[in-house]
């Protein structure tokens, strides 16, 4: 009986130092270092929350940037990706359509390379950001559709040029550039 009264004292403790005082202290900490990272990297205009930059979003427009494709509809409650392998008949359908799609609502030429995030769906389904050169793809696209003139498309085309990232430590990762903040740059050209 001592032993079960020593064993319940020492979980009861750590529970409440690891379960309460651990997340409590971190989080404190994060709302004092980075509080923008801390509550979502949320992005409001107008005091209304649009989205976050770390969760992607569809923009299903021809007036906006297309993102990634979203295995989970972009919901990032149950976020994840298809599973299919590589010689799944549903992938090869999958990519079939939206490479169709891709040409189709792009307006490209059968024989213009796709940037591969644009056909597939990343592994959270949520990914923000694509290639600086899928955004460069659909320039012509957007342009044609907001009436822009030569000045207002390389204005653009600049959007994506200055938004883009570099890898992480100029080896992690690849470029890429966050489709809402372009899409909300892309609302300022006038």
């Amino acid at each position: 009986m001592k032993t079960l009264i020593i064993s319940l004292k020492i979980f009861l403790f750590f529970t409440i130092l690891t379960g309460i005082i651990y997340p409590l202290l971190i989080t404190g900490i994060a709302q004092l270092v980075f509080p923008s990272k801390a509550n979502g990297s949320l992005i409001t205009i107008n005091q209304k929350v649009i989205g976050s930059s770390l969760i992607g979003q569809q923009f299903d427009t021809s007036v906006y940037f297309s993102s990634r494709p979203s295995a989970v509809f972009y919901n990032a409650l149950p976020s994840g990706a298809s599973n299919y392998g590589l010689t799944s008949a549903k992938l090869k359908k999958l990519f079939e359509e939206r490479q169709q799609h891709f040409f189709d609502f792009n307006q490209l030429d059968s024989t213009k390379e796709i940037p591969s995030e644009m056909l597939f769906a990343s592994a959270s389904g949520l990914d923000p950001h694509i290639s600086p050169e899928a955004a460069k793809i659909q320039v012509s696209r957007i342009a044609k559709a907001r009436n822009f003139n030569t000045e207002q498309k390389q204005k653009l085309i600049n959007c994506v040029k200055n938004l883009s990232e570099t890898p992480q430590f100029l080896l992690l990762g690849e470029a890429r550039v966050n489709v809402l903040l372009l899409n909300l740059e892309t609302d300022k050209i006038k």
